[in-house]
């Protein structure tokens, strides 16, 4: 023991030595050295950012480990070097960058305005969208009307699939809700009037001085309006494979690592197993996972799911974290609803997306897209100059 001891006291003095040999007008090495392993990063790593901070010559490289913009400049490098392939000097691989995104994830989630939460009912704002819980009979979609100091306005709670002849006052009712880029919120309440709000049949609570907060966020999403295809999956059905024939046009309105939120024509319902593909600066991406909650609009016959993703491969998480971060070079064409012929090899980092041929058409001006089965499926009407979506479910039925 006293022997093992020895030698790592030793090894680590060495690694001292070598770095404030490497001690310059660049600052100190030593100092570098010890940022990176209280971050948590393996000498591998550490000696992998000492030379992408000398790529990019910042004046002082142990800023990398605490300022998001000299962070960002030396992951850009790293993803600029990959892609040169072969040729280039070590820069690690792909598990590498991925450890700089999980990072870059962490300093991102500890800006002080995604940290800090609410406290009270009082600080939720008007827009948020509520799931309403009623013992005995069910949940229910809500939606903040007003909030005021005195109490909280609501829209009268709806189930598709309840009864909604309740009588809602003096009921006791469980709120959750979701704070957009923050976490999860749940707190009891009671109904106390009912009243007509902006027009709208809406419910009067009681504020609650204290909220129960929740699961927080562990993942940074990104805004969009992403054409992409849409896939049910069946009982042992491949969830990875790319998909090399159309399925349902969708639209992605954001995206993280871990989920993300497409539109469809039609409704859904929650529990689906479904898959997603999209496109990143030339590569196809997969995104199979879970509907964990539907928004229908009734108005357009419109839903939005809230999808929960599957673990990723590693190429894919990062390139959606580079999406989100900027990290990719802006040329992607980003022309609505190309499709993949490649089929993407397990070692693959990064597969090629070659545009298919032209489909053959049912109907002259419809594209075909897969139903449940693969059969065709005629497109739904088209809305404000948006390529039109399939209604769902497709013809064929739930799996």
């Amino acid at each position: 023991m006293a022997l093992l001891v020895f030698v790592i006291v030793c090894g680590v003095c060495a690694v001292l030595i070598y770095y404030s040999q490497k001690s310059g007008p660049q600052g100190s090495w030593v100092q570098f050295f010890a940022k990176g392993t209280d971050a948590g990063f393996s000498l591998r790593e550490i000696e992998l950012l000492r030379k992408l901070a000398t790529r990019c010559n910042l004046e002082e490289p142990s800023s990398l480990f605490w300022s998001r913009n000299q962070l960002d400049q030396c992951i850009r490098a790293l993803v600029r070097a990959q892609k040169k392939g072969a040729g280039e000097e070590d820069m690690g691989d792909q598990d590498f960058l991925s450890r700089l995104y999980e990072y870059r994830k962490k300093i991102e989630m500890e800006k002080p305005g995604i940290k800090n939460g609410i406290n009270n009912s009082r600080q939720i704002s008007e827009g948020q969208n509520l799931r309403i819980l009623v013992p005995g009979a069910g949940v229910f979609r809500s939606q903040v009307i007003r909030n005021s100091p005195q109490n909280i306005t609501i829209s009268r709670p709806v189930n598709d699939k309840v009864s909604s002849n309740i009588s809602w006052i003096g009921t006791k009712l469980s709120v959750y809700f979701w704070r957009e880029d923050d976490a999860g919120y749940v707190f009891d309440t009671e109904a106390f009037d009912e009243v007509f709000a902006k027009g709208i049949s809406s419910l009067k609570l009681a504020h609650s001085e204290s909220l129960y907060r929740t699961q927080k966020r562990k993942s940074i999403r990104i805004k969009m309006h992403k054409p992409a295809y849409l896939y049910l999956l069946g009982p042992g059905e491949e969830s990875g494979k790319i998909e090399t024939v159309p399925g349902a046009k969708c639209f992605m309105e954001d995206l993280s690592d871990t989920g993300c939120a497409v539109i469809i024509g039609g409704q859904a319902a929650a529990g689906m197993r479904i898959k997603v593909q999209f496109a990143l600066s030339g590569t196809p991406i997969c995104m199979s996972g879970t509907v964990r909650s539907v928004d229908f609009k009734e108005a357009v016959q419109r839903s939005l799911l809230h999808v929960e993703a599957d673990p990723l491969p590693r190429y894919a998480q990062n390139k959606i974290l580079g999406e989100i971060f900027g990290m990719q070079e802006d040329n992607e064409e980003d022309l609505p609803y190309r499709i993949s012929n490649a089929v993407v090899p397990q070692a693959a980092l990064e597969p090629a997306f070659v545009p298919p041929a032209p489909q053959d058409q049912a109907e002259e001006g419809l594209p075909l897209a897969a139903g449940a089965e693969g059969a065709p499926v005629s497109l739904g009407p088209a809305l404000n100059d948006e390529p039109p979506l399939i209604p769902f479910p497709p013809e064929g039925g739930i799996l």
